[in-house]
This record gives structure tokens, C-alpha cells and sequence, in this order.
């Protein structure tokens, strides 16, 4: 079978080019692929810190967390659990960490 001609210039000897694209999954696929995933859903049961991260990642589609919890998710990545780096972040957005003391 010929090869078809160009549109433009009519020659028939044309090359294939691919381009980069992306596909995005719904959020009902990403759920899916999460709840097959014996191994994260076993960790997510267990308060798995790392288990949290990944589950994080994929909901965000792999995007990077904001400046302010790149160290939160790092500590989480080793298995740590940042509590008090956690809580200072939730009232710092919450509006309740403006009135504490140091001692509180």
C-alpha cells in the first residue's frame, strides 16, 4: 500500500512524528487504582505515614506539596509522624494560632 501524500506539499515521503500528551484520570479512577492497591490500602488502615504521602501524591496527581509541608512530607516519606508540625499548620490556617502563647 502507497504511503499518502502531504496535504500541504503532496510528496508521499513522510515521516511519523509522536508528540508528548497527557491523560488525566478521573477521580473515581484514581480511587479504583488506590483501592486495588492491596499494599497502600492495608497501609492507609494502619495510619501508615508513608502510606498517607503516597496516597496524597496520587490524589494530586503527583503534583509537589506547597514549600510550607515539603518538610512534613518528607518526615512522612521516613516514616515519621510530624504532629506538632502538623497541628501548627492547621491553626495557622485555621486563624487560632495567632493568639497562643508559647506555652500553650
Amino acid at each position: 500500500m502507497p504511503s499518502p501524500a502531504c496535504p500541504r506539499c503532496g510528496k508521499s515521503e513522510l515521516k511519523r512524528i509522536f508528540s508528548t500528551f497527557s491523560v488525566q484520570k478521573t477521580y473515581r479512577d484514581v480511587y479504583e487504582d488506590i483501592l486495588s492497591d492491596r499494599e497502600l490500602s492495608q497501609g492507609m488502615m494502619r495510619d501508615d505515614p508513608k502510606a498517607i504521602v503516597e496516597w496524597n501524591r496520587r490524589m494530586s496527581s503527583g503534583e509537589k506539596p506547597p514549600p510550607e509541608y515539603e518538610e512534613i512530607t518528607e518526615r512522612m516519606e521516613k516514616g515519621e509522624w510530624p504532629a506538632t508540625q502538623i497541628e501548627e499548620k492547621r491553626k495557622e490556617f485555621s486563624g487560632q494560632g495567632e493568639s497562643m502563647s508559647e506555652n500553650d
